[in-house]
């Protein structure tokens, strides 16, 4: 990684600015669930969690950002947050179930505040090694949650529900950040990088395996037209 860095260094700027752009053009493809929701009227069929999770990743991205005093992280983060708020509030608007939407907030700030409230504390010369780890074990969970219905994706031969837009901006954007983390020679944002890019990979391959819609759909969709 020495030897690759090296080569990439002169670069820092450039990589930096392209990983925050299409970080940016990513947080935009949650466009795509909301007009989903605006189209249904409702949020049937659409997670809560890419939205919640969003903002929750944007929060401690921001404080991981501070801790290493890197403009490019800071100022990403910052836009993640408020563009995860307005997602979050075309959710609820639409929701009928505001009661489990609010619970699962709550516990999204909870877990926010705990673990800003642990980096307040921990030993400086510590906190940026376990707050890595923190992060890192987060992000792995948020990009697989969409792996955890695999079972109903192989029974249904679909992948319906599995957010498209948002898994294939991951890819591009995770691929830049392990080009950035590389630069950086930040572990922890390789680590996070290498991982999640084979996450995101992983959940491309199923939309060649499977169509997007069950094929009884299809079919039925098929004889309205006719």
């Amino acid at each position: 990684m020495e030897a690759l860095s090296d080569i990439l260094q002169p670069y820092k700027d450039l990589v930096g600015t392209v990983a925050a752009i299409v970080t940016m053009g990513q947080m935009f493809s949650g466009t795509f669930m909301c007009y989903e929701i605006y189209k249904q009227s409702n949020t049937r069929g659409v997670p809560m969690m890419p939205f919640s999770g969003g903002l929750v990743m944007g929060i401690l991205n921001l404080k991981y950002g501070f801790i290493l005093r890197d403009d490019t992280m800071i100022r990403v983060n910052f836009f993640g947050i408020a563009i995860s708020i307005v997602y979050l509030m075309i959710y609820f608007n639409y929701t009928t179930e505001k009661v489990k939407a609010w619970a699962q907030l709550g516990i999204c700030g909870a877990f926010s505040a705990a673990v800003i409230g642990y980096v307040q504390m921990e030993d400086p010369k510590l906190v940026e090694a376990r707050f890595g780890t923190i992060l890192t074990a987060f992000m792995f969970y948020l990009i697989a949650s969409p792996l955890f219905g695999l079972k109903e994706i192989i029974a249904n031969k679909s992948t319906e529900g599995l957010p498209f837009p948002m898994i294939l901006s991951g890819s591009v954007v995770t691929f830049m950040w392990l080009l950035y983390g590389i630069i950086l020679k930040n572990n922890f944002i390789v680590l996070q990088n290498i991982v999640a890019f084979l996450l995101c990979t992983a959940q491309l391959s199923l939309f060649v395996i499977y169509p997007s819609k069950p094929k009884g759909k299809e079919k039925s969709k098929a004889k309205k037209a006719d």
